[in-house]
């Protein structure tokens, strides 16, 4: 049996997937398809401390190699998430990361303390690139700004912390070692693109927010020069997101080194595809006689 464990800090993952925040609901709504202990761990739809109605509709749509999303980071605030999300994780063996967002440090930290505690939860992912609300991308495309965050969580809370990076920065590898610098223990890449459609017949944009985030196939290759560039000038554990659909796309961004990777976009299209992506990845080192993904992470000739 191939050995998919994962370590970073202290917290070992039994297979190194996961789902993107945002993508996979909130609580219980992909349980009818399959068991969440399956994966390594679960990424949480972000959280704020106050309830957040989001932006207006229409604030989906489909591309071509993807999709665009304009939501907002609607969500029901902490308070409803520690009442009603909380308990049903507790029963699940699998590792919870809770996915936070804030307007200032300081209110980063104010979403991440009520977690701090609670054992459930064992690491956060600070999100600090959400390219669809008002000075959302800020946060990670200034290191002084990203370090501010970084620090404020990490004054209230031991827990993991994962920053989530956009690639709209202009270096995403000095973001990324900012962050490392200021307390993180990880990175998240990538956050979407910014991007925009237009309705031909209605001729007016497709998104009532005119852009949203741009994720899907179409964003693979850039997610993979960002995680390969991280790993490789800062050897960093790294979460990797960004068209991940089959096991295929899992194994290539573990060859370049990532430690975690989330399939997101793919959610939506096969609800079956994290405990899948498990289990290619497990068929795909048995043949090639690999006693462990540990073996196998970051092996790519260059």
């Amino acid at each position: 049996m191939v050995e998919l464990t994962t370590k970073i800090g202290d917290l070992v993952f039994k297979n190194p997937v996961t789902v993107a925040s945002g993508t996979f609901g909130v609580k219980d709504e992909f349980a009818p398809y399959f068991d969440y202990a399956l994966m390594g761990g679960v990424i949480t739809k972000t959280v704020t401390t106050k309830p957040r109605e989001g932006n207006a509709m229409p604030r989906i749509c489909e591309t071509s190699a993807g999709m665009l999303n304009a939501i907002g980071l609607q969500n029901k605030g902490v308070e409803a998430f520690l009442k009603d999300v909380i308990p049903y994780f507790r029963s699940i063996d699998t590792h919870l990361i809770v996915n936070v967002a804030g307007k200032s440090a300081e209110e980063f930290a104010e979403a991440a303390r009520p977690f701090s505690g609670e054992a459930t939860v064992k690491a956060l992912e600070l999100n600090l690139s959400c390219p669809n609300v008002s000075g959302g991308l800020d946060f990670s495309k200034n290191a002084l700004e990203a370090k501010k965050v970084i620090r404020a969580v990490r004054a209230v809370t031991t827990k993991l912390l994962f920053a989530k990076l956009t690639p709209e920065a202009e270096n995403v590898v000095s973001i990324a070692e900012a962050v490392m610098e200021a307390g993180a223990d990880g990175v998240s890449l990538i956050n979407t693109l910014v991007g925009m459609a237009v309705n031909l017949r209605e001729k007016r944009p497709s998104l009532a927010n005119i852009t949203g985030g741009l994720s899907g196939p179409a964003i693979k290759p850039i997610a993979m020069r960002h995680v390969f560039e991280v790993k490789r000038k800062l050897r960093v554990p790294v979460i990797a997101m960004g068209g991940i659909t089959t096991a295929k796309d899992a194994l290539e961004f573990l060859l370049v080194g990532a430690d975690l990777i989330s399939v997101g976009t793919a959610n939506f299209i096969n609800p079956m595809a994290a405990p899948e992506i498990v289990q290619g990845i497990r068929e795909y080192l048995e043949k090639e006689g690999v006693k462990s993904v540990g073996d196998f992470r970051g092996t790519l000739k260059l």
